[in-house]
């Protein structure tokens, strides 16, 4: 038989792109849309409803850097689409080819009810399945104009970095606003086609499967008729059943993939903007949730929580009903994802404090995992912490980062300083975007070290910082790939429940003892020196707030600031977050952490000279007091005191 893979391959690629894809919106009809600037900084929800619009269309212009817009789209079902699912198309002016770093979106409806983000590949809204035809359609967007700062040639100096000086220069361009006609066959087909396609890819070419996959590619195309893409789709998927149908080898890699969105606290966005991110996705993730009963989301760091609790608490609302199902799963047990080299000992530990803290109370959850996928490497007595904390596992991918040494594993014990010990794994997928590509799930399976000893890995899965979580294209991937001959084997699981199957078929997993060196981010821990700076005084300062405070409680009945200290906490350990500590965000950020850390300084010595007072009593009797904080004895002048 003659070899023509390359004829099929391209011409898969061809129809697939200019005929398959552009029928699953077989009809449009554009919307209205008007739009308000708001003025300076982002505005409460209901101000943004209420805001006077003026008219804009598709192809203008829209969004300073940093600003917000706030558009109302408007219109009306085609009475002819009756009984079809119709869908609406929200084009900001995305590029596609950065599933985040760009403007993003939040819909809402009229009364202020969160629908769900908008994101560069997670554009569309559903209005009905299916419609009665003749139905008023009126959405609002929180649109963000974040600049993009990463680019395709990224880490170049830019006055975009901060909103003092990033003028005023419209960044994109209203690309589309339709109601669309939402073909499922379509859809459908064109995920079968693209998992084996991309499977195909990735086999060997002398294998039998290959060509199998390759003959039912071609019969399929064969089906498609190109003039009625929509009536021939069912025929087309019939033609790829017995293939998809046919199961993986029972010694094929497992991957138990896991929702996933990782979002920078701060990072080439200031705070304010992370708190808007957190809600976009959330918002995605719950409406997903809500249509796919077999995925699993998880979301690290539990100020990113207290964030949609605080400023949206209508997504925050939606989050705290999926997590009672057990299926939006709060993970990692730490404040942020922070640095581990830098912050002492004391504030890693308040890291678990804080963050399971806030996790028991709010949800009745306690972590076993540590969750620290992008961290810049990891200190030798980081295990002692975790297990001082209560938890028992470690993830992260980031060491794969390494420039020149290749981690001799991925399921292992990681031993610190004084022997302790963590079930650690690194997924060898090398990303925490995973977004089930054929390649993807392929290298996952041939990267994997501990072959012959172990089977399973994991997948964080979905499109972080601005990229929305996990998209039902992935879902419908995952589906596909849940049992597929030549493909590693995929299902959606907790943390929790990957780590107890990891775990128990891994008994006498290898041991790494020390530090987990990250061969890359050297600078990290010499930029940004007053940011460093202002972390370190701040943790000697919260010591003797805390010591002075506490001793004045005891001995004179000091009214001891809990609530005051729990709060300079919580954002000490924020900004010990894995790229603001480490001096790696925008100019923005770092500017806001220094007047941070100064009013957390001011704060701090105000607790610390009304304890000393309290302690030093009635200073009529002339005594001049030395306060030591240190655990010994010390001589020399004395820097400071209270009299």
């Amino acid at each position: 038989m003659h070899d023509d893979r390359s004829l099929v391959e391209a011409r898969l690629k061809r129809v697939l792109d200019e005929r398959i894809r552009p029928a699953v919106y077989p009809e449009s009809v554009p919307l209205d849309v008007a739009v308000w600037n708001a003025p300076g900084e982002p505005v409460p929800v209901a101000e943004g409803l209420a805001g006077p619009t003026a008219p804009i269309a598709v192809g203008d212009r829209w969004g300073a850097p940093w600003g917000t817009s706030w558009f109302k789209v408007s219109g009306t079902v085609p009475e002819a689409w009756a009984g079809r699912t119709v869908e609406a198309l929200l084009d900001l002016g995305f590029d596609e080819n950065m599933p985040g770093f760009q403007c993003e979106g939040l819909v809402y409806r009229p009364d202020g009810t969160p629908v769900k983000g908008l994101n560069p590949r997670n554009q569309w809204v559903r209005v009905g399945a299916p419609v009665a035809g003749g139905e008023e359609v009126l959405l609002h967007i929180e649109a963000a104009s974040n600049p993009v700062i990463l680019d395709y040639h990224p880490f170049l100096p830019t006055q975009l970095g901060d909103k003092e000086t990033a003028g005023s220069e419209p960044q994109y361009t209203l690309a589309r606003m339709d109601l669309a006609v939402f073909d499922e066959d379509v859809w459908n087909l064109v995920q079968d086609l693209e998992v084996l396609g991309e499977l195909m890819q990735e086999l060997p070419v002398e294998g039998a499967r290959r060509w199998d996959l390759l003959r039912a590619v071609g019969r399929a195309l064969d089906a498609v008729d190109l003039q009625d893409v929509g009536g021939t789709a069912a025929a087309a998927r019939a033609e790829l059943a017995d293939v998809l149908a046919t199961p993986a080898v029972p010694s094929a890699h497992r991957i138990s993939a896991v929702g996933h969105a990782h979002i920078d606290s701060a990072w080439l966005w200031p705070l304010r903007e992370t708190v808007r991110k957190v809600a976009r996705t959330t918002s995605n993730m719950t409406a997903l949730l809500e249509d796919q009963p077999d995925f699993v989301f998880a979301m690290s760091q539990a100020q990113q929580f207290a964030w949609i609790k605080e400023h949206r608490p209508e997504v925050y609302a939606k989050v705290k009903a999926a997590v009672a199902e057990g299926r939006f799963v709060p993970s990692g047990g730490m404040w942020v994802e922070s640095d581990t080299n830098m912050p002492g000992s004391e504030a890693m530990a308040r890291q678990f404090v804080h963050g399971k803290r806030f996790f028991l109370d709010e949800f009745g959850i306690e972590n076993d995992e540590a969750w620290l996928p992008d961290t810049f490497g990891f200190a030798a007595g980081l295990p002692q912490i975790i297990k001082a904390a209560g938890s028992k596992w470690l993830l992260t991918q980031k060491i794969s980062w390494s420039q020149t040494n290749k981690f001799p594993h991925h399921t292992f014990n990681w031993e610190g300083i004084d022997g302790t010990r963590i079930f650690t794994h690194f997924p060898p997928v090398d990303t925490y975007n995973c977004s089930m590509k054929g390649s993807e799930i392929a290298h996952a399976a041939t990267n994997f070290k501990d072959k012959g000893v172990a089977k399973h890995s994991l997948a964080p899965t979905g499109w972080g910082d601005g990229g929305g979580g996990t998209t039902r294209e992935m879902i419908a991937k995952a589906a596909r790939l849940r049992s597929l001959e030549g493909s590693a084997t995929v299902s959606w699981e907790t943390p929790a429940d990957f780590f107890t199957k990891a775990e128990a078929e891994y008994p006498n997993a290898p041991v790494w003892v020390g530090e987990l060196y990250l061969e890359l981010h050297r600078a990290t821990l010499t930029s940004q020196a007053k940011t460093k700076q202002g972390n370190r005084r701040s943790e000697h300062l919260l010591r003797e707030a805390e010591l002075w405070a506490a001793t004045a409680a005891v001995r004179t009945g000091f009214a001891y600031p809990y609530e005051q200290l729990d709060r300079i906490w919580k954002t000490v350990l924020l900004h010990q977050f894995h790229d603001i500590l480490p001096g790696s965000s925008i100019a923005w950020v770092h500017r806001e952490a220094e007047k941070t850390y100064a009013a957390v300084a001011e704060e701090l010595t105000g607790i610390i000279d009304a304890a000393q007072r309290a302690l030093a009593g009635d200073p009529a009797g002339g005594r001049a007091l030395v306060f030591n904080a240190a655990p010994h004895a010390r001589g020399g002048v004395p820097s400071g005191a209270a009299a």
